[in-house]
């Protein structure tokens, strides 16, 4: 049976607030970055999740451990005050962050050259075009 999860975490980092939204579909994690900009209110945190989840940029997936756990509901909240109070992200999150940004910088090259190769070509050609021209008027 398929498991999904999903959490939020907001947080600040210098100068923006930031959100980390991270989903667990069948023990594979990954995760997309969000940045806020002025700490936002609940409600618009709220808003933005029901206006922009589903258009989320989410990295590739990485394996991670699912505790199957039943909590006590003090414990559980104990557990949620103690995640309040730290910042950063996961380190699993952060490891699906980063393999995003490795592919997205790759990405980005394979544009860039393609971009300059066809530049070159197009310099190239435009040469021989004049080249034939003078040849041409003699």
């Amino acid at each position: 049976m398929d498991r999904v999860s999903g959490r939020l975490i907001v947080y600040f980092e210098d100068p923006f607030w930031v959100g980390i939204f991270e989903r667990v579909i069948d023990k594979k994690l990954s995760a997309a970055k969000v940045t806020f900009g002025a700490e936002p209110k609940d409600i618009e945190v709220l808003e933005f999740i029901n206006r922009n989840y589903y258009h989320l940029h989410f990295s590739p997936e990485i394996e991670t451990t699912v505790k199957e756990t039943k909590k006590n509901p003090k414990r559980a909240q104990r557990d949620a005050k103690k995640q309040i109070l730290e910042t950063g992200i996961g380190t699993k999150s952060q490891q699906a962050l980063k393999l995003q940004q490795e592919q997205n910088k790759l990405e980005r090259k394979c544009k860039s050259r393609e971009q300059k190769e066809a530049e070159n070509q197009r310099l190239f050609e435009l040469k021989q075009e004049k080249r034939r021209e003078k040849h041409k008027g003699h």
